[in-house]
């Protein structure tokens, strides 16, 4: 992780994306939103993860992250990635009905091979490229960012109509994980 892209502090909210290698089209499947949801659920309970916001995406994920407690920001950001991606990728092996199987895991497989810190396998592209929300302007525009994505791709009309998102909580609805309000 270059200088420009760190998580420096602790006590700040960062906003990231996590894109799967290729920008596969993995998360138009609920069995691997699943996956990811109950991961970063898991991580909110027992690694002090905060979810200031969140939007699940066909290939990629854009979160507003924080930690508390003894955890670092980082290293439940590497655990949620390396969980997900071996969950998802034994549930694509031994899922009879993904039609698109073969295809995703050769394209996977391929990508960890080009790369010398995997063994033979890469889910997730290695960056995340974390923007530290130091300002209320940074966060009240990476946010609308966040909730708008599905709005700009044209899958709905307002954002709170995208069920894998953060901004029905922001609409006073209840959604589908926790979320620390950034305001």
């Amino acid at each position: 992780m270059g200088r420009k892209y760190a998580i420096r502090s602790q006590d700040e909210f960062y906003f990231v994306t996590f894109t799967v290698v290729n920008w596969l089209d993995v998360f138009i499947r609920q069995e691997y939103r699943n996956i990811l949801i109950d991961s970063i659920k898991y991580c909110q309970q027992e690694k002090g993860l905060l979810v200031g916001a969140w939007c699940i995406m066909t290939s990629h994920v854009h979160l507003i992250l924080g930690a508390e407690g003894t955890f670092k920001l980082e290293d439940i950001i590497r655990d949620l990635k390396s969980y997900t991606s071996r969950h998802i990728r034994k549930y694509m092996e031994n899922n009879p009905q993904e039609s698109r199987r073969e295809w995703m895991l050769g394209m996977m497989k391929r990508a960890g091979e080009k790369k010398l810190n995997n063994k033979d396998f890469q889910f997730w592209q290695q960056h995340n490229h974390p923007i530290e929300l130091s300002t209320k302007e940074i966060m009240i525009q990476r946010l609308n960012y966040v909730h708008y994505n599905p709005v700009e791709a044209g899958f709905v009309d307002q954002p709170s109509d995208w069920v894998f998102s953060s901004a029905r909580d922001y609409e006073d609805q209840k959604g589908i994980i926790e979320i620390s309000f950034l305001y």
